[in-house]
């Protein structure tokens, strides 16, 4: 087994040796929710939990970082007291997973945070309006790793492939965060600097690999 089949000698793929390849892609949307479903058997969980939105809210996860999910959830609601798992430890343990773990000791200025709050809901308020895009599954403006807020969208089916305007509009919503700043403090800030480089990195795939210019 390989996670580089590309650098392989070409001499072992010759016919009669290794010449029969299996790829074994990260699981689909239905193959998270049923490896979160194995995972759970074990784990009393409440009956606000939603396999499959916690399945849609984690493409690219392997069978691991599902089974670390689940264990996360589980220990917050170990450390709350509670009997059972609920979503929230869920989202929780997803967010950890996905950006770090809070840091709610970092001392934030009233003025930062009203200027965390406006950029989160400059995002939210573009992909609201924008037709067609990702519903807005949750807002925040509690750091997180490097980040001091998040929006988050969550697919309602799994895409392998996006067209030209879904981009442009992944774009707009990464951009909106910066327009709220300037519309409302008449000001730039470095907030903007990870949504500026993801909007960066979108463009010039656009351009360079998938000719959208």
């Amino acid at each position: 087994a390989t996670n580089r089949p590309d650098v392989l000698d070409p001499a072992l793929l010759r016919p009669g040796r290794f010449d029969r390849r299996i790829v074994v892609p990260r699981p689909d949307l239905k193959g998270r929710e049923a490896i979160l479903r194995i995972h759970t058997r074990r784990v009393p969980i409440a009956r606000d939990v939603d396999l499959m939105v916690l399945a849609r809210g984690t493409p690219g996860f392997c069978g691991a970082d599902l089974e670390n999910l689940v264990n996360e959830a589980a220990l917050y609601a170990a450390r709350r007291d509670k009997k059972v798992v609920d979503m929230s430890d869920f989202e929780m343990a997803k967010d950890k997973v996905l950006m770090g773990s809070e840091r709610r000791s970092m001392i934030i200025s009233e003025d930062e945070k009203k200027t965390t709050a406006y950029h989160e809901a400059g995002h939210t308020l573009v992909a609201r309006l924008i037709p067609g895009t990702e519903p807005v599954h949750k807002v925040t403006i509690i750091p997180r790793g490097m980040a001091l807020g998040l929006t988050q969208q969550l697919p309602e089916v799994e895409k392998h492939s996006h067209s030209k305007e879904y981009a442009e509009n992944t774009i707009a919503i990464l951009m909106g965060g910066r327009l709220a700043e300037e519309l409302v403090f008449g000001q730039q800030t470095t907030g903007a600097g990870n949504d500026i480089e993801k909007a960066t990195d979108l463009a010039r795939k656009m351009v360079c690999e998938w000719g959208m210019s």
